[in-house]
């Protein structure tokens, strides 16, 4: 038997790296664990991919799947064949995913059904929307992992109800905010502001990605129209998801954003780029579950272009509001923010330091685990 635990951390898509960042850092400071990382190699951009692992500093992968694209089931049945070697000839300790992309599932599977023990950071979060891809991956990768993160109590209380043991579980803080905190006054030397010409704190900053609202061209066309009014107030900057890219076309809908001469169009931005960007805003409008709890560090008020939220202590502090996605919700949630800012708090445990206590939690539950398994 090896001194050391080995453990396999699977990273795949934009929302892992961070979360995936300042573990790595974290796993260098311990003797006890002997960590390898995997990359699913399912992000949609391959340029952008090694942008942000040069941003955030994650170290090469040990092994790369490079799955690609693809619907739900062709993406997580790849991903499953391409993984299962990998367990099978790294022979690990453990298997640890982030988030709820279909990578996390799908290495899940791979690990459970091979005996090998399953982490999964992030865990207990939901939104109650099983129409969400991620919501389902979110169940079923809480369903079969061996140990839990948590990033807040709500996550701990839905563990609680679907008859998961606190044994398992464990409220240790946000590793998306490890991240920001570690690059917060890096990002300063970026001059994304300068190149679009913005003015801190005179313009909103927009990401949609969802399926819900960027497949839905009625949705859509509501969102847009909203953006249409808000434009008239501040300038707009639009990081362009390819999901929304190809709708936009599809629809028809590109002039609409031709004739809105305050909006700022980019491609999709590095890390330090965007948290620059996101961190000199006015207010942020946005479908992504990361962004709200980014804006709840950064004191920034974030609107949720959705009806619902798997993050919902970002509302409880005040920093985040739900504004749903018809035109009228939107406004209405916009005009309210700003004649009622209010500071936000900051959740408890959101400190910077979450990495830390996963690595120790690992250090100490895994060669109990191991053990009770090898008799």
């Amino acid at each position: 038997m090896r001194d050391r635990i080995r453990i396999l951390n699977v990273v795949g898509a934009r929302p892992n790296f961070m979360k995936i960042a300042p573990l790595m850092s974290a796993y260098r400071r311990n003797e006890v664990i002997e960590p390898l990382l995997i990359h699913t190699g399912q992000h949609y951009d391959e340029n952008m991919s090694r942008l942000f692992f040069h941003d955030l500093g994650i170290p090469e992968p040990d092994f790369n799947l490079e799955v690609g694209s693809g619907s739900h089931a062709v993406q997580t049945a790849e991903i499953m064949k391409s993984f299962e070697p990998v367990v099978l000839r790294s022979r690990p300790d453990a298997v640890l995913v982030v988030g709820d992309v279909n990578g996390t599932i799908a290495c899940g599977l791979v690990a459970v059904k091979l005996g090998v023990p399953l982490v999964h950071v992030e865990a207990g979060l939901r939104s109650g929307d099983r129409t969400m891809p991620e919501e389902i991956n979110r169940i079923l990768t809480d369903a079969i992992s061996d140990l839990l993160f948590c990033t807040e109590q709500s996550g701990i209380d839905n563990l609680a109800r679907e008859g998961i043991g606190a044994e398992k579980a464990f409220l240790v803080g946000n590793l998306m905010v490890d991240s920001l905190l570690d690059h917060r006054e890096r990002c300063q030397a970026s001059s994304i502001l300068e190149t679009l010409r913005l003015m801190p704190r005179k313009y909103a900053v927009l990401t949609l990605h969802r399926p819900s609202n960027v497949d839905d061209r009625d949705v859509l066309t509501g969102i847009l129209d909203a953006l249409v009014e808000i434009h008239a107030d501040m300038s707009i900057v639009l990081p362009l998801h390819p999901r929304l890219r190809k709708s936009l076309v599809d629809f028809g809908l590109n002039q609409r954003l031709a004739g809105m001469n305050r909006l700022r169009v980019t491609d999709p931005l590095g890390y330090l780029d965007f948290l620059r960007l996101m961190s000199e805003a006015g207010i942020v409008l946005t479908d992504s579950g990361g962004i709200q709890e980014e804006t709840t560090i950064l004191q920034v008020p974030c609107l949720t272009l959705r009806e619902n939220t798997e993050r919902p202590v970002t509302l409880d502090v005040g920093t985040n509001r739900l504004a749903g996605t018809t035109t009228e919700s939107i406004l209405t949630a916009f005009r309210s923010t700003f004649s009622n800012r209010v500071a936000g708090e900051v959740p408890p445990l959101w400190d910077g330091q979450a990495a830390g206590r996963i690595v120790a939690i690992l250090a100490e539950k895994l060669p109990r685990i191991r053990a009770a398994r090898s008799h």
